[in-house]
């Protein structure tokens, strides 16, 4: 099976920075970007000995004919090459030409099947992941291609294929939606909202929702699409019979409470790590980034020399750091934060949570670190987005002020 089939099959959780389901990848690779179709583990590349060179991959050759199971023996193969590409272009190049002879393959597994039968199946979905690979490749015509040929699925005899293609459909819309900062994404909701009126119970069409929503959040300009997204999907999903759904739903809340701090105030409650409860008084007149990090994300360590630069900068002058931790190993915590000489207030929970389930991070929603909330001397946030740069800039504005 393809890493695309898989991807959709599986619903494959592509969320932010450190979640809790994934690692972080860029708002296009949320969805079905290249990154998620080289990594998520249906196309293996083989991997070299130790010190040895990389030897580039094998070329493709043209497809032949043969019977359904030959042709789809051939494809697998193809998916899994001897060698390691010296480089991305290279590794493009060679998965845009598997993508060609795949379709190829494809159609002669169709026109050697009967409608409905296994053979036909497979060949439709080996021509589904076919023109999406290429869609992705930055191949126009394989991308309407894919919506049509898609469309034609939607009322195939397999309800599971026919859910496939209408969600490979919305895959797609959400690309174009990502491509124009958010033109059409009212309607994606909508289209979204049909499937899971038609089926509550439909995990993959679930979580393919919550990466939509996730991407909406973390898109330029796209908090209100975000809000829309997860209150929509606070609806649907709380139909659902499905514990799991149940339990998507019902974090939720948090997102939406978070999603809705701007020009509000924030509450911030917890223990500190000496094991004194953290008084948010000590914080009036200040400042504030709240930062939810963890020593185990690797994107909130490279965030921290930028985080430590601003605090040099404005600390005398107002500025404070709240760290809320999501780490487990409180002696783990304690030792980096002794190590790296972190001056500002750590917050960390073992008795009521850890982890993702630390209760500041339930209140606000929080499934992806870093996440930071810049506050202002009022107590009112002032800014969801301050990561890198950004984080600089706001702070010289308002310390201006």
């Amino acid at each position: 099976m393809s890493t695309l089939h898989s991807a959709t099959r599986r619903g494959s959780r592509f969320a932010l920075p450190c979640s809790a389901t994934a690692v972080a990848r860029p708002v296009m690779a949320v969805l079905i970007g290249l990154a998620v179709v080289f990594s998520s583990g249906g196309v293996a590349v083989a991997q070299p000995a130790a010190g040895q060179a990389a030897e580039g991959l094998p070329p493709v050759p043209p497809c032949p004919d043969g019977t359904p199971e030959e042709l789809m023996a051939f494809v697998q193969q193809l998916q899994q090459p001897q060698g390691r590409p010296k480089s991305r272009d290279e590794m493009m190049q060679y998965f845009g030409q598997v993508a060609n002879v795949s379709l190829e393959a494809a159609d002669k597994i169709l026109a050697q099947s009967q409608p409905g039968d296994e053979n036909a199946l497979a060949g439709a979905r080996m021509k589904l992941e076919s023109l999406m690979m290429l869609s992705q490749l930055g191949n126009e015509k394989a991308e309407g291609d894919l919506v049509a040929y898609a469309e034609s699925l939607a009322n195939s005899p397999s309800p599971e294929l026919a859910n496939e293609a209408r969600r490979i459909t919305l895959l797609v819309a959400a690309r174009r939606v990502m491509n124009t900062g958010g033109q059409g994404g009212a309607e994606l909701l909508q289209s979204i909202q049909g499937m899971l009126e038609a089926n509550p119970d439909d995990a993959q069409t679930a979580q393919l929702a919550m990466q939509v929503a996730s991407a909406f959040e973390n898109m330029p300009g796209g908090a209100d699409l975000a809000k829309q997204a997860y209150a929509m999907l606070a609806t649907m999903l709380a139909k659902s019979s499905d514990e799991r759904i149940q339990q998507m739903a019902a974090k939720f809340d948090g997102v939406l409470r978070r999603l809705d701090l701007p020009g509000n105030p924030i509450e911030i409650t917890g223990t500190l790590l000496n094991g004194t409860a953290f008084d948010q008084k000590s914080l009036e007149g200040q400042v504030v980034l709240v930062d939810f990090w963890a020593t185990w994300c690797g994107p909130c360590i490279a965030e921290l020399p930028n985080v430590l630069a601003q605090y040099e900068k404005y600390h005398a002058r107002g500025f404070e750091v709240i760290g809320i931790s999501l780490d487990e190993d409180k002696q783990a915590l304690v030792d980096f934060v002794q190590e790296r000489e972190i001056p500002w207030p750590i917050l960390f929970e073992q008795s009521e949570g850890s982890g993702w389930n630390h209760p500041m991070a339930t209140k606000y929603g929080i499934s992806g670190i870093p996440t930071v909330i810049l506050v202002g001397r009022d107590g009112r946030v002032v800014s969801l987005d301050v990561r890198g740069e950004k984080l600089g800039q706001a702070l010289d504005k308002l310390f201006a002020e």
